[in-house]
């Protein structure tokens, strides 16, 4: 049993991050302090003086854990790196931002350029994150067209001269660095100038090429002249597209935000040469009782810790909380290299662009908030529209969706997914292996499925935990017809649990066609709501279901033929996979083709060749 008094003793006086967990061990919140015994204490006294949220946040901490850091700055990098690890309920957070795009340079010595949603630990240039994914997909497109940067996977230069040079080197779209077409130095410039390009840095790279330009063709170097003219024509026509006004300032960045309620929503301005290069939007969650200041603070912290690029000014709409603004300043120099200062203007070219930003941010917050809500009533009235079909009295606020995959009986599985309020929530996804079914029997397995579902609830609720099995549907549907029904409705009779189950039958194209319910088969029309949201729930079970099904099909399939092969271990299975390509040619091969493989011993090669021969 965790003692809140008896461990916030133990304590220690130093810098860190702090963790609060609720009853079910779920991180609720993630904090910095310089002192984490003073921090921590704060939560637990004075009840009455904190924010309603704050109070409605310390009801629910049962438990709490701390990390220790050298000093207050490994602190805010250890913070930022667990709010988006964990993403706290209490915590300001930016919504998404995992899945937003980065352009990727890689760390290589003949580096490639992408679009990547991932960030790796091996030391590759990150610019972004990026909200509009058609926008880097279509920057990445033209630094291809301008420069001929490879694009293939090999590793160089260990794989120079092995093979000829791809298609794309034949229609100029690659320099051929695989077949030593290009230097090392000039490959790495082109790499300079694609940076530049990205970073907005189009008046410096046009007079860099216009000089170079001119002495190739001073040195009848005409070839060369004719392909920075190109290049040039390609940077100038793009830079002209952007159709903002110079503001004449240099780079720097420019954020504003608004906000209603929980939710809200920041702008960022980027502004490169003067130049507004880019924006973009982020939708912020839990902001309700928190100051103006500690947004703004929270969003800093968050967006620039995940950038590549650090400008040397951050324009902001409202000052930053005062015991943290030199803590961060301090963090961004130190990332980007040299000083970094926030500027709050309060007139000028600055503040105009600050409130430019804040109506955009406000505009987009209004049409973000109109569109959730059609989005909304969309799904109410599909829900309604099911709801009414099937005569139900209660509002189908959770709904359970189940199926059974298998292939001839081998490796059967059921899968439960569930929609909330008409809306798909992963979370609450569960996976069920088979356990006491032999062969292919659906009624059984389903019957195995929901019984553990249902036993799992059971369970929860008589030991008062509000687990995700805690929570009863207001229907449950079937993939499938009366057969699956009626196993359903058996354990739920027998379990003494009255929850209405409906099934979701097929044409012979294997398209939702209707609902079977009290042996009545219910047909809605294919333009309605509801018939759509019935449609995306049973492609979603059978999607989730057979997923899980083939995953562990594919892993016995292998476990199975080559780990039960006396004197066969990994290496030798990875070398054998190598050589042979797949399972079939390794069974086919005698044992003088099997002793080709490196690896391979005469006693390993009998084994394999006498294992095939006695299946």
């Amino acid at each position: 049993m965790f003692d809140i008094e008896q461990e916030l003793k133990k304590i220690p006086q130093k810098s860190g991050v702090y963790l609060m967990k609720d009853e079910n061990q779920q991180i609720i919140y993630v904090g910095k302090a310089i002192n984490l015994k003073n921090r921590v204490r704060q939560y637990f006294q004075n009840n009455k003086n904190h924010a309603p949220k704050v109070q409605t946040m310390v009801q629910h901490i049962k438990e709490f854990e701390y990390i220790i850091t050298d000093s207050e700055m490994e602190a805010l990098l250890l913070e930022c790196n667990l709010i988006k690890k964990h993403r706290p309920f209490y915590n300001v957070l930016l919504k998404d931002d995992k899945a937003y795009p980065y352009i990727k340079i890689t760390n290589e010595d003949y580096p490639r350029i992408f679009v990547t949603r991932n960030i790796e630990k091996d030391k590759a240039k990150y610019i972004g994150p990026i909200t509009d994914a058609f926008a880097v997909k279509e920057t990445v497109d033209t630094i291809h067209k301008i420069w001929p940067i490879r694009k293939c996977k090999k590793i160089l230069p260990r794989d120079i001269g092995k093979e000829r040079p791809c298609l794309n080197y034949h229609i100029g779209q690659c320099c051929a660095p695989c077949d030593n077409q290009i230097s090392k130095h000039d490959y790495q410039n082109m790499i300079t100038e694609a940076e530049q390009f990205i970073h907005g840095k189009h008046e410096e790279m046009m007079k860099r090429m216009e000089k170079e330009m001119y002495e190739a063709s001073k040195n009848m170097e005409f070839e060369k002249a004719a392909a920075l003219r190109d290049k040039l024509l390609s940077i100038k026509s793009i830079s002209e597209k952007q159709k903002m006004a110079n503001t004449g300032l240099g780079d720097c960045d420019v954020a504003a935000f608004v906000r209603a309620y929980d939710e809200g929503l920041a702008q960022m301005f980027f502004i490169r040469e003067g130049k507004v290069t880019g924006r973009e939007q982020y939708h912020l969650h839990s902001v309700e009782n928190r100051t103006r200041s500690e947004v703004m603070t929270e969003f800093i912290k968050q967006f620039y810790s995940g950038t590549a690029y650090i400008p040397k000014e951050i324009i902001l709409q409202e000052e930053l909380v005062t015991e943290e603004k030199e803590l961060l300043k301090q963090f961004l120099t130190q990332k980007r290299g040299n000083k970094v200062t926030f500027t709050i203007p309060k007139k000028g070219e600055k503040h105009k662009l600050v409130q430019l930003a804040w109506k955009n941010a406000m505009i987009s917050f209004e049409q973000s908030g109109e569109r959730l809500k059609r989005e909304e009533q969309k799904t109410i009235g599909a829900i309604q529209e099911i709801q009414q079909a099937l005569h139900l009295p209660q509002t189908l606020q959770r709904v359970e969706a189940y199926d059974i995959s298998n292939t001839q009986g081998f490796e059967s599985v059921g899968a439960m997914v569930v929609f909330e309020n008409g809306k798909a929530k992963y979370s609450d996804y569960r996976k069920f292996k088979i356990k006491t079914v032999i062969g292919a029997n659906d009624f059984a397995s389903m019957q195995e499925v929901i019984y553990r579902r249902m036993q799992h609830a059971i369970i929860e609720q008589k030991q008062c935990k509000s687990g995700n099995f805690s929570k009863m549907p207001n229907l449950i549907l079937m993939d499938g017809g009366m057969i699956q029904v009626q196993a359903a409705e058996s354990v739920l009779k027998e379990l003494n649990i009255d929850i209405p189950v409906c099934g979701m039958i097929k044409d012979d194209k294997h398209r939702t066609k209707a609902m079977i319910f009290q042996q009545k088969e219910i047909v809605l029309r294919n333009n309605t709501e509801g018939f759509k949201l019935l449609t995306r729930i049973q492609d979603e079970v059978h999607r989730f279901a057979i997923e899980y099904h083939r995953k562990l099909r594919e892993q016995k399939a292998i476990h199975s033929i080559l780990d039960d092969i006396p004197n066969i271990g990994e290496v030798r299975k990875k070398a054998l996979m190598k050589h042979f390509g797949n399972i079939e040619n390794i069974a086919k091969a005698d044992v003088e083709q099997l002793l080709e493989v490196s690896q391979m011993t005469i006693a390993s090669a009998e084994s394999v060749y006498q294992f095939f021969r006695k299946q």
